[in-house]
């Protein structure tokens, strides 16, 4: 076996997230400021956010020096899971197989079936071991106003799963080099593998929303975001033996499917300085599905359904010019695609404002769906900070989160006048 071939599936993998990472995945799109306030956003996006969140809210009520004009350009994110460090294993995997083929090309009997015995143990842990990535990128414009507020955008998301598979054929072939039996080649039939799992979904869209006072002289802010949207699967499974760099990113291993669809947004104003605000937004109101390929079955490749269902958020919050704090929830779930937990949210964020110059933003969400019969990597309770600052009408936003799984970044930049 060429001794670089793990390290070029090691590079598939990251060649796969980067092939992909232009299109996205069905999780929605998170400005930065919406990042480190735990996803939150549906009661409390500024103007430009509000295209991609609740497009009803680009006619609410806003500071004074954000209410004529948004732009981000551009807003990315990222988060990583590697609970077993699955991709270390992948190296220390190489490592063993090249001191392998050395010793049995050198005939070193005692060298190769500790090499075996080695090889064997990695493989076995390297069972089910799961990696996922999960990266955005956004931009969007937007022109508020209470008669008619206009805003662009277009944004996306990855979901990049890679799972290890042992095969227990590999025990004969390990067991009888560790009996002495050193066949030249022998590691060239290994048949334990790696599975690269991606969905994507891009969408370029319209945001309108328009304002209404109410008798008693609440608002009432409705929105509508019509959009066009791309989804994507990749699914690549190959043995650590027989990886070829030319066919990871073949066309059989991918599937696409576009379509038009729709984003609803409302939000209600209401106190004695207007300063509760309820929001609810339905993502996605035309279901979309996508089966992806399994041009491998005798590799376990199996038709994976990628599913863009209706997504109901509500939420609450309360603003003045120094703070934000705010509650939503998600009343759908979002099914997974791969090999990660179902979602549905529960979130807590809150910001404090220095006189528009500086904010502190921090927040915590839990999962809500049952997981129970899911072999992913969990996701249970986040933790998000950040923080934001505006220079001479440059705004820049920073955000972090961790968990007992995930780590994440977030960076924006934009302005608002």
């Amino acid at each position: 076996m060429n001794g670089n071939r793990l390290t070029k599936l090691s590079l598939a993998i990251g060649l796969s997230v980067a092939t992909t990472s232009a299109l996205a995945s069905p999780q929605q799109f998170m400005s930065s400021r919406s990042f480190a306030m735990a996803g939150t956003g549906v009661a409390v996006s500024s103007p430009v956010e509000a295209t991609a969140k609740n497009p009803a809210l680009m006619a609410g009520s806003h500071h004074e020096w954000s209410d004529d004009f948004g732009l981000i350009l551009p807003s990315v994110n990222a988060r990583a899971a590697d609970e077993e460090e699955t991709v270390d294993q992948v190296d220390d995997i190489q490592d063993t197989i090249d001191a392998l083929e050395v010793a049995i090309n050198n005939t070193d009997q005692a060298e190769a079936q500790k090499q075996a015995g080695i090889l064997r143990d990695q493989l076995q842990a390297f069972d089910r071991d799961t990696v996922r990535v999960n990266a955005g990128l956004g931009l969007a414009l937007a022109f508020p106003r209470k008669d008619l507020s206009v805003g662009v955008f277009t944004n996306g998301n990855l979901t990049a799963t890679v799972r290890g598979e042992y095969d227990q054929d590999d025990d004969a072939t390990l067991q009888a080099i560790e009996n002495g039996a050193l066949v030249p080649g022998a590691t060239d039939n290994l048949e334990s593998r790696g599975k690269v799992l991606a969905s994507a979904v891009a969408e370029v869209g319209i945001a309108f929303a328009r304002e209404f006072e109410l008798s008693n002289g609440e608002k009432l802010q409705l929105g509508v975001s019509p959009k066009y949207v791309n989804l994507q699967t990749f699914q690549y499974t190959e043995t650590v033996s027989g990886f070829e760099d030319d066919d990871f990113d073949s066309d059989e291993s991918q599937t696409d499917k576009s379509g038009f669809n729709l984003d609803l947004g409302a939000a209600y104003s209401f106190g004695e300085e207007q300063e509760w605000t309820v929001g609810a937004a339905v993502k996605n109101l035309i279901p979309m599905e996508l089966d992806s390929a399994a041009s491998r079955p005798a590799l376990g490749e199996e038709v994976r359904t990628l599913k863009l269902d209706p997504m109901l958020t509500v939420g609450i919050a309360h603003r003045s010019d120094y703070h934000v704090v705010t509650a939503e929830v998600d009343l759908t779930k979002k099914e997974a695609f791969g090999y990660e937990d179902d979602t549905q949210w529960l979130a807590l964020g809150a910001e404090f404002d220095a006189w528009r110059y500086a904010q502190l933003r921090v927040g915590v969400r839990q999962n809500l769906a049952s997981n129970d019969d899911n072999n992913g990597i969990e996701e249970k309770t986040q933790f998000t900070a950040g923080f934001g600052l505006n220079i001479v009408g440059v705004r820049l936003d920073l955000g972090a989160l961790y968990s007992d799984a995930d780590v994440g970044a977030a960076l924006e930049l934009g302005t608002a006048f």
